[in-house]
Order: structure tokens, then sequence, then C-alpha cells
């Protein structure tokens, strides 16, 4: 357990025996409670300000777990005038402290969060500050084209004159592309976040039960003979190296009597709605016509015409082409013998990459809408300079007011606002004053 603050040290030495006295050194030592009972022999390290995570005095306590010893070595540590931390209550401290900023902030949270590799490797290279360092970067770029605004503007009488308004068009070309390509990321980052959600859909009894339990390898969805049995959506997540596959299950779609199964039914129409794939599965021409005339138009991704049971069905009655025909893709497999579905999950994959672009789980991206939206206001605010300087319909100052927006923009993203830093710019840059 964690105790940070300006009384971390005090609270933690009336409790533990032997308090470390150098830091960052782990000492095993008795925890007793206000009474001198002893609680447990623990490990503990103190970290002095501002060498911690929260940039404050802070101890660690290792206990031994369980439920009774951690539980009394808190109560003993509220004893003593410490409480408990509110939800993120560190790593807002840290923020404030100035150890992390929003951005990695946030990576905490989705590293805690993390269902897949993916999610779990682009949390850590933003955690590792890698997003923040390409804002701050752009931020730069917008500085520095603010700089020479600044220059033209102010110092017009210098010995290298005006600045050509030719060299600030460029300037804003490129930090616009710059944030055109962060932004183009914000899909496939939603996508490593929240995983692709690839549906399940068809009659009942065609196997779309066992073909899920197949492609997750375990046994999570009911696999019966009788019509109607999944009435609701399962969902469970397959973990592959470029992203996450939101894997659901789904009621058979068909005309329902049973009130309780029509829900059922309509739920798996929501899914199918807003899925990013479907597999139409089917096991025989029949079904395969049936789900064709059920999905009518409502999938708004690519359907994938999968032929389950391809180990019973050899001798079944082929579909006609043209039926196939109108589906994206089609696949055969076997969720008993397991034929087809590596060559599934890498159609599915490969149809996801394709409508989100190719996902780069090394590379910053935006993985929120929060970031999406900063980004695009930054981007607009550009564009809007870009104009007035082009056209030449409001005076230089005012043009400028659209870049220290976009500037603004980018420091609310990461959390770091420092006005000054523009004319350090025109200083060091130009020499002004020398």
């Amino acid at each position: 357990m964690r105790l940070a603050g300006p009384r971390a040290h005090e609270i933690a030495s009336a409790i533990v025996e032997r308090f470390p006295a150098e830091t960052r050194h782990a000492v095993l030592s008795p925890v007793l409670d206000a009474s001198g009972t002893e609680l447990d022999h623990s490990v503990v390290l103190r970290y002095n300000a501002p060498a911690s995570f929260t940039g404050e005095d802070a101890v660690e306590i290792i206990t031994h777990g369980g439920l009774v010893v951690p539980t009394t070595v808190l109560a003993a540590l509220i004893a003593h005038g410490a409480r408990l931390a509110r939800p993120g209550e560190f790593t807002r401290r840290a923020v404030l402290n100035g150890k992390l900023d929003i951005l990695q902030a946030e990576a905490t949270g989705d590293l805690v969060n993390a269902s897949s590799r993916a999610a779990q490797r682009v949390a850590v290279r933003q955690l590792d500050g890698g997003l923040s360092r390409r804002v701050l970067a752009l931020r730069d770029e917008m500085i520095g084209l603010e700089a020479l605004i600044a220059y033209d503007i102010d110092f017009p009488e210098e010995d290298d004159g005006p600045i050509a308004p030719r060299r600030i068009t460029e300037a804003a070309d490129r930090i616009a592309a710059l944030l055109e390509q962060l932004l183009a990321t914000a899909t496939a980052g939603q996508l490593v976040r929240e995983g692709a959600l690839v549906v399940l859909a068809g009659a009942p009894n065609v196997g779309k039960s066992s073909l899920f339990n197949a492609l997750l390898g375990e046994s999570r969805a009911i696999v019966t003979d009788i019509p109607g049995t999944t009435r609701d959506a399962i969902e469970a997540v397959i973990d592959t190296p470029s992203f996450p596959l939101r894997l659901v299950d789904t009621a058979g779609l068909r005309d329902a009597n049973d009130p309780v199964e029509r829900i059922g039914v309509e739920i798996s129409a929501s899914y199918v709605g807003r899925a990013a794939a479907v597999l139409a599965c089917w096991d025989s021409a029949e079904t395969l016509a049936a789900i064709d005339v059920a999905l009518g138009g409502m999938a708004s991704g690519p359907v994938i015409a999968v032929q389950t049971k391809i180990d019973a069905a050899r001798s079944a009655i082929a579909p006609r082409p043209e039926l196939l025909a109108k589906f994206e893709r089609h696949a055969a497999v076997s969720a008993e013998t397991g034929e087809g579905l590596s060559t599934l999950l890498n159609d599915v994959t490969s149809i996801v990459t394709g409508e989100a672009g190719p996902v780069e789980v090394d590379a910053p991206m935006l993985t929120q809408e929060r970031h999406r939206f900063a980004i695009t206001r930054a981007l607009d605010e550009l564009r809007q300079f870009q104009e007035a300087w082009a056209t030449r319909r409001v005076p230089a100052p005012v043009a400028a007011v659209h870049l220290r927006e976009a500037i603004g923009t980018l420091e609310d993203l990461i959390g770091s606002v420092d006005v000054e830093q523009v004319l350090d710019e025109v200083f060091r840059r130009f020499c002004v004053g020398k």
C-alpha cells in the first residue's frame, strides 16, 4: 500500500518499528497498531519529495496477503491521521506536481484497463510520453510560426526586413499536414482501445455458438439443437497482435413469438448494425438465403458468408453462385475439427484493417475522443489562419489569434500552458535587442 503527502513519513513511522533512514532502501520491519500489537512483518520503502510517483514524500508498505493483515495495517495508518485515497488520486497528484501530463495520466488508466496486447503496447508508449512528445513538437512548430508573425509585426525595422509571406505559408502547410497525419490515427487508436466488433449472425441452430466457442478456444456459449437457445448477446475478446476482436454471439435472426426471444433478436439486430464485420453463418443453401434476407441491408460493415459444419456437410447442395456473390467474402469452417478457423480470423483482421487503415501500435496515436476533438479543433483554427493569411482579409495580428487558439488547444490536451515561450522563441531565433 502507498502513503503519500506531507505527513507520509510521520504517519508511517508511527506504526513501522524500523522506519527506513535511507530513501529507496527496503527494510523488513514489524508493523504495530496504536496499542503496540504486532500486525505483520512488512517490507517498507521510503521516498522523499520530489523523487516519488506523486512528487511528494511517500511510503510503500508491502504486507502479507489475505484480508485481515492488509486491513489492519490500513486501519493503523488511518488511526494515525491518514485517509483513503480517492479514485485516481495518486495519478491526479502526479499531474498536479508535474510528474505526469494529462496524456500520460490517461495512459495509466488505459494500461490498467487494457484487454489486449495491442492496447497494452499503445498505453505503455503513451505512458512513456510518446504522444505527449508528438503533441509538444506540433505545439513548438506553431509557436515558431507565431514567432515569425510576431517578429514581422513587432520588429519591421530589423536589418533582415519583414518575414517573406511564402515562408509563413509553407510553415503553416507543414504543420497542417502533421496535424492531419496525427488525426488519421484516431480510428486505429479507437480500434486498439475498444476492439473491433465482430458479430456472428444467422438463423437458429446453424452453428453460431459452436463457431464462437471454437474461435475463443473455450466454451463460453451454450450449444444445443434447440432453436432459440441464445436469448442474449454473449461477448468475449480475442487478442490479436494488431488489435482486439470483440466477438459477439447473438440470438438467431428469425421471427420470434416468445417476447423474451424477440428482445434477443432485437439486440442481435442492434449489434449487427454497429459491427465492424459480420459473420453470416449458414449450413445449407436455405439458411444462406435466410440470413441474406434477414440482414437485408442491416449491416453497416462488411459481411462474410461463413459456411459452418463443413465436416458434416460435404455432400450438401451448394448455394447458387449469385447468392454467395452478394457477400464481400465467404469462408468455410468446422468448429469440430478447427478447419478454416485461422483463415477466417485472418480474413476478419484483413477486412477490419482495410476499413480502419493500418494499425501501428508502436507509433503515437489518438486513443480517446478528447484527443480527436482537440486535434480537430487545432487543425480547424490553423486552417482559418491559413485562409485569413492567404486572402489578407484581416490584419496579421487578427489572423494570429487563430494560431494562439490552436496552440492553446494543444496545451489543454497535454495540460501544459506557458505563453511566455512565444517571446522566448522570438529572442532565441532572431537575437532581438542584442
